[in-house]
């Protein structure tokens, strides 16, 4: 193989392409970002992050800066928009719901991924790729041509990188169409406040939300399906809407942006073709409702970015980085089967109406709540990584221990033995897991293994059971 200066092209400067950059970055690859947008997006799609992406942030040491700038608020109401609050036993040290608008969330991945070394190239569209058995070329706009030893495409639902693939993206096109943006409003506070509370009780698809100094954000159905969606609607388009459903425009003007989206529900039928994979919106679509979008992609990067780094490093396990696609695509399905059904029952039709009034006298339920908020969350994933112990396969939250938390010892992304007997030893995988022996009154097992995206590898005492578990995630011991 040659030598590449390049180790990883990312394409696609959204949230879901920095996350990966920068856990790329914690292992020492050589990443570059490329992003066809001269400047950061201004429009606000995305408005919060659920508990996993605020775990996977304070695993990596960025929570404290997500939160200087968001506001908690309490979990409840994600599912359909039924209004319930949460039960009290939810497995996590974050029991909220972190409200940020998405420009701020993408300007702080990527400071993140640049203070870590992460080269982020703006203005630079990939229009063209090939791929042998030592690398990927990327042929940019400008003529440029860039080899990378693996290319991977975080450029959204209309993705070139998925597209020129010729990676099949089955599924539902949009049969209802929304639209979406910041203007000023001229009616007064009550008057919003009076026909938001009326229209909602039949139209969920429907909403103010006061940002300040005049400006709202205006959600309201449209009319039907565009055939052109990157066209953005006109100010009158939403007065109109707004005075059908509404019977009043606010007195909407002065929009900061506008914008429109469907609900369209698509997924690849591959996350992998040789050197080049997907990951975010390129590899699957869905409507917004849970606000799980931005969060499936973060969380899809969590997934990836340490086992394409081992790939790149030379130490991966057979299967290691085909098990990206076997553990995530599965969720996403999930994800899309989930706000199909949140859709259905945010309908105005009588019979999803009724759907939805019997859910939510199941969500008064403990048990029915708590596995709806958990789904939603994404607490409640598990890979299947066989039979065994309950806690095989999932996350484990930020238990605390005797000399501190256990999330503080993971910023630098490798894999972690905690081991509360003081017996066991990962001599031979020193270089890429940590040993800690200590103790924690919220963890009733003698040890578990964590990979670096904080999922239990293994749970148990004995120390030939760990090191036959131990290259299944970290490869061969060092010689």
């Amino acid at each position: 193989m040659g030598v590449f200066v390049i180790d990883v092209i990312v394409a696609g400067g959204g949230p879901t392409g920095v996350m990966l950059a920068a856990e790329l970055r914690l292992h020492g690859v050589r990443v570059v970002v490329l992003e066809k947008e001269a400047e950061p997006a201004a429009f606000v799609r995305a408005l919060g992050l659920h508990v996993r992406s605020i775990e996977v942030l304070d695993q990596r040491g960025l929570l404290d800066r997500f939160l200087a700038h968001g506001r908690q608020y309490p979990l409840g109401g994600f599912f359909a928009g039924i209004d319930q609050p949460a039960p009290d036993r939810i497995d996590t040290a974050h029991p909220y719901v972190l409200g940020i608008r998405q420009p701020v969330t993408d300007r702080l991945l990527a400071d993140h991924a640049a203070e870590l070394g992460a080269e982020i190239r703006r203005g630079r569209e990939l229009v063209g790729l090939s791929q042998d058995d030592d690398g990927v070329t990327a042929e940019l706009a400008d003529g440029t041509r860039l080899r990378s030893r693996w290319l991977v495409g975080c450029d959204g639902g209309r993705s070139t990188v998925r597209t020129l693939l010729g990676v099949g993206f089955p599924g539902e096109p949009s049969r209802v169409e929304t639209l979406l943006g910041e203007m000023e409003v001229a009616a007064p506070p009550e008057t919003v406040a009076a026909v938001v509370a009326r229209v909602r009780e039949t139209q969920k698809r429907f909403g103010l939300a006061d940002f300040g100094n005049g400006v709202h954000r205006v959600i309201v159905p449209a009319e039907g399906v565009t055939e052109d969606r990157s066209a953005p609607p006109t100010l009158e388009e939403f007065r109109q809407q707004l005075r059908a459903i509404a019977g009043t425009d606010f007195g909407v003007h002065s929009p900061r942006w506008l914008s429109r989206f469907g609900d369209a529900t698509r997924q690849a039928e591959r996350y992998r073709v040789g050197r080049v994979l997907l990951a975010g919106d390129a590899a699957h679509i869905h409507p917004p409702t849970g606000g799980q979008g931005l969060n499936l992609g973060i969380q899809d990067a969590f997934n990836l970015g340490w086992k394409l780094a081992a790939e790149v490093a030379g130490w991966a396990p057979d299967g290691l980085l085909d098990s990206y696609h076997a553990e995530r695509h599965p969720v996403a399905a999930d994800v899309l089967n989930n706000t199909r059904a949140q859709m259905e029952l945010m309908s105005t039709e009588p019979g999803p109406r009724a759907v939805r009034r019997l859910l939510t006298e199941l969500m008064g339920f403990e048990d029915v709540n708590r596995y709806l908020i958990e789904k939603i969350t994404a607490i409640g994933v598990r890979y299947d990584f066989g039979a065994g112990h309950e806690l095989l396969g999932r996350r484990l939250r930020d238990v605390g221990l005797r000399r501190g938390r256990l999330y503080a010892l993971m910023h630098g992304g490798r894999g972690l033995l905690l081991d509360q007997t003081g017996r066991l030893s990962v001599a031979g995988w020193a270089d890429r897991v940590d040993h800690v022996v200590d103790v924690s009154d919220e963890l009733d097992v003698p040890a578990v293994l964590l990979r670096p995206d904080g999922h239990v590898a293994w749970v148990g005492d004995d120390q030939r059971d760990l090191l036959g578990r131990l290259p299944t995630w970290f490869g061969a011991a060092a010689a």
